[in-house]
């Protein structure tokens, strides 16, 4: 049987969450100057989600454990101090906006050029995120997952 973990969905990071990220973080500034630049893209971007206010970062915590699990390709950074992920070419795939940023209704999770979800002539690169849910998760693995083929 799985180990509970100490969180519910709508309580962002829990404390093993945490400490995983923290152990990454170490594990890739021991792999030298690029690993270290990975761990300080991934700190900045978990201060990013850190300062935000409760309900934003509820959404951005679970938008980061579903993008980082989805695509570990991607690499975790801040992109105009918002938390983004970043592709091998360290081009933003997608970031999320949360809220409070610019005082809008809704957090959203916006695609960049880098992002493969061409469609014809048209086709959507921001989606806003009112609340997390099993079906919002599965919308956001099937998005990143486009996105990064």
């Amino acid at each position: 049987m799985p180990a509970k973990s100490s969180k519910t969905e709508s309580d962002g990071f829990s404390a093993e969450e945490r400490a995983a990220m923290k152990e990454r973080a170490a594990e890739l500034r021991a792999e030298g100057k690029k690993g270290a630049k990975k761990a300080d893209g991934l700190q900045a971007a978990l201060d990013s989600i850190a300062k935000m206010a409760p309900e934003d970062r509820a959404l951005a915590e679970r938008v980061h454990v579903t993008v980082t699990a989805t695509a570990p390709e991607l690499s975790p950074k801040t992109w105009y101090g918002m938390p983004a992920y970043a592709n091998a070419d360290d081009k933003i795939v997608v970031a999320f906006k949360n809220s409070g940023k610019f005082n809008s209704r809704y957090s959203t999770l916006e695609f960049q050029d880098a992002a493969n979800l061409d469609d014809g002539d048209v086709w959507p690169v921001s989606y806003a995120l009112q609340h997390w849910s099993p079906v919002v998760e599965q919308k956001l693995i099937e998005l990143v997952k486009a996105a990064v083929s």
